[in-house]
């Protein structure tokens, strides 16, 4: 049972491979799980404090990078009338 450089190689790739998928995939995790708390956030405040928040793409994008913070940004923005009214 001679182990060949092809079979060490390809192993290698396969651990590379491997670990690459699961940072890409962790980071989508993340990015998912921030959005949805986001946008709960937002409509929380459309109900609660009665604000008329317009949910675009831009604001889903910060709530994805900034989670429940982002959409404390996008409520007080839209409290102050500056942005998302």
């Amino acid at each position: 049972m001679v182990v060949g450089i092809t079979e060490i190689s390809v192993l290698i790739l396969a651990v590379v491979a491997a670990v690459v998928l699961y940072k890409i995939l962790k980071t989508a995790t993340s990015l998912a799980i921030n959005a949805v708390l986001g946008i709960l956030t937002l409509i929380v405040a459309k109900f609660l404090l009665g604000l008329e928040i317009a949910i675009t793409w831009v604001a889903v994008l910060i709530c994805a990078i900034g989670g429940i913070f982002g959409a404390l940004v996008i409520i007080v923005l839209n409290y102050l009338k500056l942005a998302f009214v």
